[in-house]
């Protein structure tokens, strides 16, 4: 099967049956997607059976640490990725914290360091920081006009000095989707590592990171149809050379060396359930017996052709409006389903009245206050984001452009 069955990827989300959402079209989704019952189960049996704590002897203790590893071990399959590179935290933002506040121990006071004013400000503000020490931090700015990067801007800021460059794979506003591996291999070139937020790619569809060459990698579960957890992925040469963050004892530990506080084991299980979908969905699409990597990465395409045909008519729409701006490429193919438009009126007022007609949005900055700036946008207006995903139908499209109709 070619084309994603929606009704089966629908029936795989308890919220679509939940009466109090009836009628409401989900497009907040970049802000927290929907929850599969895969993850909602397991949550559930965690809680109910195995609410102990986990790897001691005893048998609920040892199934629950043998289901955290089993989170741990598929997803990181999915990634392609060794399961030992793969930690969790409490969020990406807590997770990328934590790491400027290794390599601030190992940086010294004349080092650079490379962020954008494109990213979320969890991949910016806490890099940024770290000119309290003496780093000196470097600015890869956006086209003032499309908020797109420019690969050769990079090329001009980095030297011998630059030790780390820190970039979003798609942003929150603008939907561009940046060429990773080959800004990782300029990188890595010029003898820098990198710090790939993969926040807003991973709800369109769980990447190849082993492909992509970042030697750091996050992204939220919760965006991924999971728990609230932050993902990320430390390349182990890396790790090692980075400090420890967390008690002493866990120094020898590549997963739990970045993460100060106890994990939260329920939700660490649960994300099992991810990959549970991930399957589900693959297995009911093709015949093919595939290894995760290869069922991700199949479920990815399916993912991305959906979400391309929907997408197709709200660009359309928005292209023929003359009041409203529309941020980023207007084409299919070159953006994710990540869609903002500039307004005449503050956005956060428009998600209000759209909130009338049973669409679910958002209007802000999103935490990219830089780049709403930097595109000439008045921070109190900020932008409307209409964000989708795979499960969203094209009846739910249609809903929202009635809807914009009546209340621009």
């Amino acid at each position: 099967m070619s084309k994603l069955d929606i009704e089966f990827v629908r029936a795989q989300f308890p919220a679509f049956k939940e009466p109090t959402l009836q009628g409401q079209a989900f497009f907040e989704n970049a802000g927290g997607s929907y929850t599969s019952k895969f993850v909602i189960d397991r949550l559930h049996c965690y809680y109910s059976q195995r609410k102990v704590q986990p790897y001691a002897p005893y048998g609920a203790s040892k199934i629950a640490g043998e289901e955290m590893d089993e989170g741990r071990t598929r997803l990181a399959g999915v990634l392609n990725i060794p399961t030992n590179d793969l930690s969790f935290g409490p969020s990406t933002t807590q997770n990328i914290y934590v790491l400027a506040q290794a390599f601030r121990q190992i940086l010294k006071a004349g080092d650079a360091i490379i962020v954008t004013n494109q990213d979320h400000e969890a991949n910016s503000g806490p890099w940024r920081k770290l000119a309290d020490s003496g780093i000196l931090v470097r600015e890869w700015a956006v086209d003032k006009d499309t908020g797109f990067l420019d690969v050769a801007d990079l090329a001009n800021l980095l030297d011998d000095k630059v030790k780390l460059v820190a970039f979003p794979h798609v942003s929150n506003i603008v939907g561009q989707i940046n060429p990773v591996a080959e800004i990782c291999a300029i990188v890595k070139a010029a003898g820098a590592v990198t710090c790939v937020d993969g926040v807003s790619f991973a709800p369109h569809g769980l990447p190849d990171i082993k492909a992509l060459g970042a030697d750091i990698y996050l992204f939220s579960a919760y965006k991924t149809y999971g728990p609230h957890q932050g993902i990320m992925y430390v390349d182990a040469y890396l790790a090692k050379r980075l400090p420890n963050q967390a008690h002493h004892f866990n120094a020898g530990s590549p997963y739990k060396r970045f993460t100060p506080a106890g994990p939260d084991h329920a939700q660490i299980a649960a994300s099992a359930g991810m990959v549970d979908y991930i399957e589900a969905v693959h297995d009911h699409h093709f015949d093919a017996d595939e290894s995760l990597a290869e069922k991700a990465r199949a479920m990815l395409k399916l993912q991305q052709a959906h979400e391309a045909e929907l997408m197709a008519p709200l660009l359309e729409y928005l292209r023929a409006r003359n009041d409203v701006r529309l941020i980023g490429a207007d084409k299919v193919g070159e953006r994710v389903s990540t869609v903002a438009i500039g307004l005449k009126r503050a956005a956060e007022e428009v998600a209000r009245d759209l909130a009338k007609h049973g669409i679910m949005a958002g209007g802000g900055d999103f935490y990219a206050g830089r780049l709403i700036e930097r595109l000439g946008i008045n921070p109190e207006h900020g932008v409307l984001r209409l964000s989708f995903v795979h499960y969203t139908t094209a009846q739910e499209v249609e809903q929202l452009m009635k809807a914009l109709d009546q209340t621009l």
